[in-house]
C-alpha cells in the first residue's frame, strides 16, 4: 500500500559501492516510494568533503533528508523524518 505523501521531501544519500549498509538505505527509501540523489563518495572527492563536513565524521552510508542529517542505516530516525508510520 503506498503511502500518501504531501510532497516529495529532498534527500540526497552518500554512499559507496561496496557499502551493504548504503545498499540497505537505498533499497528501503525504493521500496518505500522515495526519489533521492544517490552521490557516490568513493569517486567524488567534493561530495566527500561536504558529507564529513555535514555529518562530522567519514562513515557511510550518511542521508540528508530535508537538510537533516543521518548517519548510518538509522531507520527509526529516517522515518521519523520522511513521515513513515508502521
Amino acid at each position: 500500500m503506498e503511502e500518501t505523501r504531501k510532497e516529495q521531501p529532498a534527500i540526497r544519500v552518500f554512499s559507496t559501492p561496496s557499502c551493504p549498509y548504503c545498499v540497505n538505505l537505498k533499497q528501503y527509501l525504493d521500496e518505500k516510494g522515495f526519489k533521492y540523489e544517490d552521490i557516490d563518495v568513493a569517486e567524488d572527492e567534493k561530495a566527500r568533503e561536504e558529507m564529513i563536513s555535514k555529518s562530522k565524521q567519514m562513515g557511510v552510508p550518511v542521508a540528508e533528508i530535508n537538510g537533516e542529517i543521518v548517519v548510518g542505516f538509522d531507520k527509526a530516525k529516517i522515518d521519523q523524518l520522511l513521515g513513515i508510520k508502521e
